[in-house]
């Protein structure tokens, strides 16, 4: 039995929003949304910042992300060895920091199994924070994002502790709640060695005053387990994460064969509502792709989500071809863009709450023109 409901009201001018959830009067039963207003109640999020013009999670890309228009930014959460919540896409740091060129870290590089695969490489979870301050970001993909190389070596890792800082100072300076949205990434892997993200994550967004229903602050996670405990010690929403396949890590650890598929059928969307606020799927549960890349109609996702009042911020959208539906592509080499636009219009008319966005300017855009067509 879910032992709190929550009820987000989403009142926004164009960029402008606050949340705020309210305590229904019987325990079990969750309050409807009001009416989404016209102008702007999606929500747009920098995706592990402006990623998609600086290397990720990097203050530089958090910046640039709020500069952009984000409502929020995302750090993804990993550990240090003494227990520091920092923002990487993994744990594993040789995709994004100069670590291999460190050569009093050479012994550190090891195998270890993540979610149940090998994987070879340094871990954050093998340094401590000053060593870990050592290192330098870099692009995570620089075959497509080749000018985001030039930020190689310029910004550090970043602590969870200054994403808050950056998003209050943001807020104050410019009028508007900037919000975090940090994911906790491998839960039951960290668990596993002793440095559960859950604790000091809690402690943060209390010690921050972050920890209370009118906070702009969502939890997300590819796992159930931890969200489930989540929701009987913080007041803030939750956010199922949903992946194109393969199955919650939690789930297969505990021997269960529930999937991610099992997730998105409305039996499974309305057990996620007993813990979470939301979801946020892979894009392609919403508008599945042919083999060829082109769009198909839509499932009922979105509409099956909101009937269990659960809002939807699917991920990740992007302006370069190599991930636009071929539908939108333009003539030209996969790190071209094309037409992102159609694409974000495509997603709003089927009532989407949120989205993740790489390019956060042109998601905004993209938002006012929706609106502006609405009016």
């Amino acid at each position: 039995m879910h032992l709190r409901t929550r009820k987000i009201l989403m009142t926004t001018a164009v960029v402008t929003l606050f949340l705020s959830t309210a305590a229904a009067a019987q325990p079990a039963q969750r309050v409807g949304h009001p009416p989404r207003p016209k102008d702007a109640s999606l929500l747009v999020i920098g995706h592990r910042g402006a990623s998609g013009y600086r290397p990720e999670h990097t203050m530089a890309a958090y910046k640039l992300a709020i500069r952009l228009g984000a409502d929020y930014i995302e750090p993804d959460l990993v550990s240090t060895s003494d227990g520091i919540l920092v923002a990487r896409h993994e744990n594993e740091i040789s995709q994004t920091t100069d670590v291999d060129q460190h050569p009093e870290f050479a012994d550190r590089r090891t195998t270890k199994m993540i979610d149940g695969r090998p994987l070879t490489g340094w871990f954050t979870e093998d340094f401590t924070l000053r060593e870990l301050r050592t290192l330098r970001a870099k692009e995570r993909i620089p075959e497509i994002r080749q000018r985001n190389t030039l930020y190689d070596g310029r910004e550090l890792i970043p602590t969870f502790q200054q994403v808050i800082n950056l998003a209050k100072r943001a807020s104050r300076s410019r009028g508007r709640p900037i919000g975090i949205y940090p994911e906790t990434k491998h839960p039951t892997y960290f668990d596993s060695i002793g440095l559960s993200l859950e604790e000091p994550l809690v402690r943060a967004l209390r010690r921050n005053g972050l920890d209370r229903r009118k906070a702009a602050v969502f939890v997300q996670s590819f796992e159930t387990a931890n969200l489930r405990e989540l929701d009987k010690v913080i007041k803030v929403p939750l956010v199922q994460l949903i992946a194109g396949s393969g199955a919650p890590y939690d789930r297969v650890a505990a021997g269960s064969d529930e999937t991610y598929d099992d997730l998105v059928t409305p039996a499974g969307l309305r057990r996620v509502a007993l813990y979470a606020d939301g979801i946020g799927p892979d894009k392609n549960r919403i508008v599945p792709r042919d083999a060829g890349g082109f769009l198909q109609e839509p499932t009922s996702l979105v509409d099956d989500a909101h009937a269990e009042n659960l809002l939807v911020h699917p991920y990740t959208f992007r302006n370069e071809n190599v991930f636009l539906p071929a539908d939108y592509r333009s003539d030209g080499a996969p790190d071209d863009y094309g037409n992102a636009f159609a694409e974000y219009q495509r997603f709003f008319e089927l009532g989407i709450d949120g989205v993740f966005s790489d390019n956060p300017d042109t998601a905004v855009e993209a938002r006012r023109d929706f609106a502006a067509a609405r009016d």
